[in-house]
């Protein structure tokens, strides 16, 4: 049996033309996007997999409609107050990255509590990108940095590879082996900037409401078919 990618992140994309397709509101496409969620977890559990990163809200997403806005930060709260149990039940640990900035009282509240509550587990790490922008998040560490080097913290010299990437939210996660978009889009996004610069990147037709679990073992078999080289030489190569 082949090893499964230690970090799967995916993209989730197609929910609202999922929906159109159906002549459905929007906001049934999201919801069954959620149920994709729910099943993309337990694959992930089933397969070993360690880190799982989901990308739920992007910094670019608070310019869609309001009501639109409205019914997935409804949904996101749903998820928290019905599924965390669960979660914390199957010993996940939930991480979020994202800007905190600025979120109102009530969602920073869920997301500190998902953390907090599941801190402590061991299994699955379940990543929410929620508010999230690859390049904000590498300005943000970029500015700490700067801060650091200004208050006599940090010599210049010492800012490497490793540093930039401790001062990312993504500290302690190791980079995505695999990336996974739905729908059959071919961009990424502003999803991982940074730690994707080697990751596998598998694009599936499927939009994400019908993502299930034959799709996840589909896309890692695609992943397997590939020649990791990392800028080296074939490791398949006589």
């Amino acid at each position: 049996m082949q090893a499964v990618p230690a970090h799967v992140a995916i993209i989730m994309d197609g929910n609202g033309r999922w929906a159109a397709g159906r002549g459905l509101p929007r906001v049934e496409g999201h919801r069954r996007g959620v149920e994709a969620v729910r099943r993309a977890v337990r694959s992930a559990i089933d397969l070993g997999i360690r880190y799982l990163t989901i990308y739920s809200f992007s910094s670019e997403n608070w310019r869609r409609p309001a009501a639109e806005v409205a019914d997935l930060m409804g949904l996101l709260k749903l998820f928290v107050r019905r599924d965390l149990a669960d979660l914390h039940g199957n010993n996940v640990r939930v991480r979020i990255i994202g800007e905190r900035a600025g979120l109102s009282a009530d969602i920073a509240g869920l997301l500190d509590e998902a953390e907090e509550r599941t801190r402590s587990n061991t299994g699955l790490t379940l990543v929410v990108a929620f508010n999230y922008g690859g390049r904000q998040e590498i300005l943000r560490a970029v500015r700490r940095l700067a801060s650091d080097v200004a208050e006599g913290r940090l010599a210049p010299e010492a800012i490497d590879f490793d540093a930039l990437s401790g001062a990312l939210d993504t500290t302690g996660i190791p980079d995505p082996d695999l990336v996974i978009r739905t729908s059959g889009e071919q961009r990424l996004s502003n999803f991982l900037t940074w730690q994707t610069a080697y990751a596998e990147y598998v694009i599936v037709p499927e939009f994400w409401p019908d993502f299930d679990d034959d799709a996840f073992r589909a896309a890692l078999d695609e992943y397997h078919r590939r020649d990791r080289r990392f800028g080296g030489l074939s490791g398949k190569a006589g």
